[in-house]
């Protein structure tokens, strides 16, 4: 294999060290340079999931918790997040992009009510434009996007509004889980510097929902453990 084969590999491998050591952006770029290899560049969409988020992950084990970076690909979930939407590792390549699954896949299994299905796939879109204006050296970005046009009339119909994202609060129901159908609030936290997107599904206190999800956090994550976690999977 040529040498040039093996630089994308040793650079997942060290970003995986780095998030795994919980170092912080100066010593993850240390660590990077003592490897002979290039830290991540300025301009390019941000991958790494600092400290901080890494203990909040650990810390909200109670909520189903998934970490997507600026252009919605899966970084990192908790294994209640797993148990509820199904494993995020099962998924590959183009595959792992929330954005580019809800255009061309649609969301079977996840009902929205027609203002709230609006709200999230405008966001979506418009989150996705404001990436683009962020990180204009990402050539990978640039053609996750003209592939993304190309895919989705829906998507190029919403590209061209050139709205800017809202991060509104919205209502789903996630209707293939272990336990029955389950409505949730999702709520989209930014993380400031490192760009990333923490989304937190809670449900409300006292009602159905809760004690499905409460039984989902038992039977559900103990169906899990028999399956390989996924390489990002929160522990």
């Amino acid at each position: 294999m040529p040498v040039a084969s093996y630089v994308p590999i040793l650079v997942k491998l060290l970003g995986a060290l780095a998030r795994a050591l919980r170092l912080t952006d100066a010593e993850r770029d240390h660590l990077f340079r003592a490897a002979g290899a290039a830290p991540p560049a300025l301009g390019i969409v941000p991958r790494y999931i600092t400290p901080g988020v890494q203990r909040l992950a650990d810390r909200l084990g109670d909520v189903p918790l998934a970490v997507f970076t600026a252009t919605y690909e899966i970084l990192l979930w908790n294994p209640l997040w797993a148990a509820l939407t199904g494993d995020p590792s099962r998924f590959t390549g183009i595959e792992r992009n929330l954005i580019w699954r809800h255009f061309t896949e649609g969301h079977d299994g996840i009902e929205y009510d027609a203002q709230h299905e609006e709200e999230f796939a405008s966001d979506l879109a418009a989150d996705l434009r404001g990436a683009v204006g962020r990180y204009p050296r990402d050539a990978s970005l640039a053609r996750f996007v003209v592939r993304l046009r190309a895919a989705s009339p829906e998507f190029e119909r919403r590209w061209a509004e050139a709205r800017v994202a809202e991060h509104r609060a919205s209502r789903k129901t996630i209707t293939r889980t272990p336990v029955g159908p389950i409505t949730v609030d999702c709520d989209v936290l930014t993380v400031p510097g490192g760009d990333l997107r923490i989304v937190v599904y809670t449900v409300t206190p006292g009602s159905e929902d809760e004690a499905k999800l409460d039984l989902l956090r038992v039977a559900g994550m103990q169906a899990l453990v028999t399956a390989p976690a996924g390489d990002g999977a929160a522990r």
